[in-house]
């Protein structure tokens, strides 16, 4: 059963631990549990355009079995829709500040963040990124991913369902600056994908209805906002070497699949 990752991360088989169970590094972790990988599939369209289809599975050496303390999470189904401002949840063992030294936290980390509609996130990044249906943004000033998030997942709750709607893929350099909300691959817009990859496998979608209004359908460009972007600020991948990546399951009740982003699967390819 495989579990999804962002498609920019490692990718030698022999160099991946995957680990189940842990919220913190320095253990003791008597839940922990870990596999290594069998199989990488990373989508054959990533980065076509830049930071684009940023997804991949990667297939355990063996199946876990779901526990009070592993427990997958649901996947965003293709009906679903994310509304601007919907209030999420991104998770990781990256940095807190871009300015800190590249040392994974013990504790792993979450912040809250609204979703920032694909139109306003589009005016944001005028001219790093082409924001694509197969991307979700989501972030404010000071809060958001940063290196070392990358493949973590953003999650979002219907009711008392977790459903995960992104992978940590792309945000600014400095990290969650004002103006540049944290780009994340869309579950939603792969599960033609994923099912096609994992033929035979129970995996768990779910459609995700935000309420209200979406605002950013009536969301306009000002000229404000893109003179204001047209800086020298560099959009960087949410990626590293030394990075532990908490990936996310999308089967049930055993899992032998993970997500991350593609880039992890392939950085250690080259």
């Amino acid at each position: 059963m495989p579990q999804l990752v962002h498609g920019h991360g490692r990718s030698t088989l022999d160099l991946w631990t995957l680990y189940f169970g842990i919220v913190t590094q320095s253990g003791p972790n008597p839940n922990q549990v870990t596999r290594t990988v069998s199989q990488t599939i990373v989508n054959s369209n990533y980065n076509n355009p830049k930071f684009n289809n940023d997804i991949a599975l990667m297939k355990l050496s063996s199946s876990i079995t779901i526990n009070n303390y592993i427990r997958p999470i649901c996947l965003a189904g293709n009906s679903s829709q994310f509304y601007s401002s919907t209030p999420c949840w991104a998770t990781g063992w990256g940095r807190l500040r871009s300015d800190q030294p590249l040392v994974a936290y013990n504790i792993l980390q979450e912040v809250q963040i609204p979703v920032v509609g694909p139109k306003e996130c589009s005016c944001d990044y005028t001219q790093d990124v082409n924001i694509t249906d197969q991307m979700i943004c989501a972030g404010q000033p000071n809060k958001g991913t940063c290196q070392g998030d990358s493949g973590g997942p953003l999650q979002c709750k219907q009711g008392s369902v977790w459903v995960q709607a992104g992978i940590s893929s792309f945000g600014p350099q400095p990290c969650a600056l004002a103006g540049y909300p944290s780009g994340f691959a869309r579950v939603s817009a792969f599960q033609s994908w994923i099912t096609n990859q994992v033929f035979g496998t129970n995996v768990g979608f779910v459609t995700f209805n935000s309420s209200g209004i979406n605002q950013d359908d009536s969301y306009v460009c000002s000229s404000t906002t893109a003179n204001q972007n047209q800086t020298s600020t560099t959009t960087q991948k949410q990626t590293s070497a030394s990075e532990t990546t908490t990936t996310s399951s999308a089967t049930v009740p055993e899992l032998s699949f993970t997500l991350i982003s593609a880039i992890c699967a392939l950085f250690t390819q080259n």
